[in-house]
């Protein structure tokens, strides 16, 4: 029996993996403003995560043939997940774990970092570690290329960025899984650069449209045809970012790890270690064509692939193992999704509500992380099970350390 239910499209069905998940009436209308184009391969494919976003709905899955929508990849270019497990368990951990975060926030920058210091520096208050330079001086000449012909995409902070946080929803935690290793899970993207990229591209499609009189549902599912200037330079600039994104994650797990090094000399890696985007598009090939495939808020699932799938501050998350589900262009959700938007989340709870719901998890209990409290997302239960013929689960964790960006 299929997991998926079924909806109409203008031009292709959408096949949603929602059972047991609500849909807002936002994300079903830009759902249908997508299946309506002329580009859209097959179908497109939902996940129980859903929830409207800026372009493209945040959870779904976007097959193209000829065409990339730069506003469906969005802004934060290579978001995504990096999870490892160490050789610490849980009864090496102290009782309090209030140092243990502590010395990851003085590791790791996070939050707003606009302020942090020279051009080239940007967050960091010194010097970027050895581990950013190096993968900097691996990065910049992609970096340059981009650049040098969209001086107006250009960011001060590429190499003071890199191995940095950021906002929102990012964040660092360590994990405990069900035989009680200890797991470091962060989540992060493409920081300030990305979002320059993402911005400068999806404007300059916007334009596009505009020059030869294409009328759309959505302006911001303005897109660049393939084999057009704008094609080609996009794919150079997005393909630049998620590797600068993943390169962001690798810095900042060094980081986490070298803290908990100097608490831990000991202290081993195992080879379960997962680097993977979620906001992202990659050339992949699906019901016998080559096609573009643009997640946006999804991660990859194909046949024993490893993902993982996040759940909110104090709620659970999982080490998963892909099926490959064709129907789903091997796809899975990406975390919990939004059940509300921040600022419903702010207006409807407490401080105390907040803190009774992270009980057990060291980490900031304030007004400022009233929007990231689990009850403003979905229950990962529901989405997972909406998703079993998506992902077998393989680890289980629950966070005791978290830090927010």
């Amino acid at each position: 029996m299929s997991g998926f239910q079924a909806f109409e499209g203008e031009k292709v069905h959408i096949k949603a993996w929602t059972k047991g998940v609500p849909i807002e009436d936002a994300a079903m209308r830009q759902l249908r403003n997508v299946a309506s184009l002329p580009f859209i391969h097959k179908h497109l494919a939902v996940m129980p995560d859903v929830h409207w976003g800026r372009g493209a709905t945040v959870g779904s899955v976007i097959p193209t043939v000829g065409a990339i929508i730069p506003a469906a990849v969005g802004v934060d270019i290579g978001c995504g997940m990096m999870a490892a497990r160490t050789s610490i368990r849980a009864e090496h951990l102290p009782d309090n774990l209030f140092e243990i975060r502590s010395l990851i926030e003085a590791a790791v920058p996070h939050g707003r970092t606009d302020n942090g210091g020279r051009n080239d520096v940007g967050a960091w208050q010194t010097e970027p570690p050895q581990a950013a330079a190096t993968r900097w001086a691996e990065l910049e000449a992609g970096y340059n290329a981009v650049v040098d012909k969209h001086p107006k995409a250009a960011h001060p902070r590429g190499f003071g960025h890199l191995g940095t946080l950021g906002t929102g929803n990012h964040f660092i935690e360590l994990c405990l899984d069900e035989a009680g290793d200890v797991w470091v899970m962060l989540h992060s993207g493409s920081r300030g650069v990305g979002n320059r990229f993402g911005s400068y591209f999806i404007e300059r499609a916007k334009h596009d449209m505009r020059r030869w009189f294409i009328n759309l549902p959505d302006d911001d599912l303005a897109y660049f045809p393939e084999g057009s200037e704008g094609f080609v330079d996009y794919i150079r600039a997005v393909s630049w970012a998620q590797k600068y994104a993943r390169a962001n994650r690798e810095v900042m797990m060094e980081q986490v790890l070298g803290v908990l090094r100097t608490l831990f000399p000991t202290l081993e890696v195992t080879k379960e270690a997962v680097n993977c985007h979620h906001n992202y598009v990659t050339k992949e090939r699906h019901f016998g064509k080559d096609v573009f495939i643009t997640r946006k808020g999804a991660v990859s699932a194909k046949d024993g692939e490893l993902g993982i799938i996040p759940g909110s501050m104090g709620a659970k998350s999982f080490i998963v193992r892909g099926k490959g589900n064709p129907d789903s262009f091997c796809t899975c959700s990406h975390g919990a999704g939004r059940a509300m938007s921040r600022t419903e989340a702010k207006r409807r709870f407490t401080v105390e509500d907040h803190v009774a719901a992270t009980a057990g998890v060291e980490c900031r209990k304030d007004a400022e992380v009233i929007d990231e409290t689990p009850m403003a997302y979905k229950d990962i239960d529901a989405v997972m099970a909406a998703q079993a013929d998506l992902v077998d689960i393989v680890h289980t964790l629950r966070q005791v350390v978290c830090v927010k960006g």
